[in-house]
């Protein structure tokens, strides 16, 4: 047998070089601290990038797998299972929606969106009908499709020719808007918080008027809730703030706490156009899967917990806020919940991704969201000492870098 000695140069040796991780190994999470193989800890700001929204090893999650994993994992699709269905009744009683599609990531779950629209749109007014609208700077997924609806060209391009019937319009721009989504419209589809992006909220009135405008020429409108979905922003989803309800939703990341899982969720109406044989998963709702999301469900929909996210989001805001009055990092503080941007200033453009490398180095896991943007999208229960102490250790990398720029200018 061959060697199976494994560290961090392992990945450069035997993984597609799609990825560029960091230098240290996680190997066990409690909560939201995290061990590397080193034994090092870490404060995780990360959630896994909004995934881990009960943080990691929780009791009851560990429970249902084990309970779950002792019944059934697998059965396909040629079967129904009890935890799937226990799961779709609970997210149709928290939402607009009376039907539900399960894969296996929030890419599927938009390529299942896209693909619903399509057809919709087909059936009910012809092959002329067929426009997809989407939004610069917008991210749904890496399939071919939703990697061409999203809005990052550099993500799109290389691989020949695109689908067509794409169309990007500038995020929160009502008048764009208006004049591009027509009678050849099927659907528009946005993210309520531009994650990717540069966690970039909707204007309310932008989504009421993206709302209005599929109205009138018969276009759906999907909410792209992969990253803002499962109480990251406070609310279970965050179309629920913002008084205005979609035709199709699509949620994943935070649904599994870090299982693979990713739903569709729409009206009787609109499903009723997947037919049988028309759309299939082989993995998709799973019984071990829907039993962890269905108890992620019950737990984050919690008014309790979704009070204690907003409580969290100022107490975050706060800390970046007495980070940029000490070092002058920050021109822009935003987002929702615990979705939180912090865009660097011109003398730190394109530099996001030194700062992360720099509060691994103190224990800190940081995200970013574009060259600009350290991004935070912690566990929505994380405790307060792990927020003080993550930025005690924040406070210390920043103050490397800072020092270090100061150097080099001074030379």
């Amino acid at each position: 047998m061959n060697d199976l000695t494994v560290n961090r140069q392992t990945f450069d040796e035997v993984m597609v070089p799609v990825f560029s991780p960091a230098a240290f190994v996680p190997d066990r999470g409690e909560g939201s601290r995290v061990w590397d193989t080193q034994g090092r800890d870490y404060i995780d700001f990360t959630g896994g990038i909004a995934v881990t929204a009960l943080g990691h090893s929780h009791p009851e999650l560990l429970r249902v797998l084990r309970e779950q994993g002792e019944k059934v994992w697998h059965v396909s699709n040629a079967y129904t299972n009890e935890p799937v269905l226990r799961l779709a009744k609970r997210l149709e009683a928290l939402t607009f929606a009376d039907r539900a599609f399960f894969a296996n990531s929030g890419a599927e779950a938009n390529e299942a969106a896209l693909k619903l629209a399509r057809r919709v749109a087909v059936e009910r007014h012809g092959e002329d009908k067929y426009e997809i609208v989407s939004f610069t700077q917008s991210f749904h997924g890496r399939t071919f499709f939703t990697v061409s609806v999203g809005g990052q060209p550099k993500y799109a391009e290389g691989f020949g020719p695109q689908p067509a019937g794409i169309i990007h319009l500038p995020y929160n721009d009502i008048e764009a808007a208006k004049q591009a989504i027509g009678p050849k419209t099927c659907a528009v589809i946005v993210e309520p918080i531009q994650g990717e992006g540069g966690v970039i909220p909707a204007d309310p009135a932008f989504l009421r008027a993206l709302r209005e405008a599929c109205d009138t020429h018969g276009a759906l409108l999907i909410f792209d809730e992969v990253q803002t979905g499962v109480g990251r922003t406070g609310h279970f989803y965050a179309y629920m703030d913002t008084g205005v309800t979609p035709d199709i939703l699509t949620t994943a990341k935070s649904l599994g706490n870090g299982f693979p899982i990713g739903a569709m969720l729409t009206t009787k109406e609109v499903a009723a156009h997947f037919k049988v044989g028309v759309h299939g998963t082989t993995y998709g709702g799973n019984p071990l899967g829907a039993a962890i999301a269905d108890k992620v469900v019950e737990l984050v929909s919690a008014p309790a917990l979704l009070e204690g996210v907003r409580e969290r989001s100022a107490a975050i805001k706060a800390k970046l806020a007495e980070l940029n009055e000490r070092f002058g990092i920050f021109t822009e503080v935003r987002g929702k919940g615990l979705l939180i941007g912090a865009e660097l200033t011109s003398a730190y453009e394109g530099r996001a991704k030194d700062f992360v490398n720099a509060a691994a180095k103190h224990g800190a896991m940081l995200l970013i969201a574009g060259p600009n943007v350290l991004r935070f999208a912690p566990s929505l229960i994380i405790p307060q000492a792990d927020i003080d102490e993550g930025f005690a250790r924040l406070a210390k990398a920043i103050e490397e870098v800072v020092g270090a720029t100061n150097e080099a200018h001074a030379k």
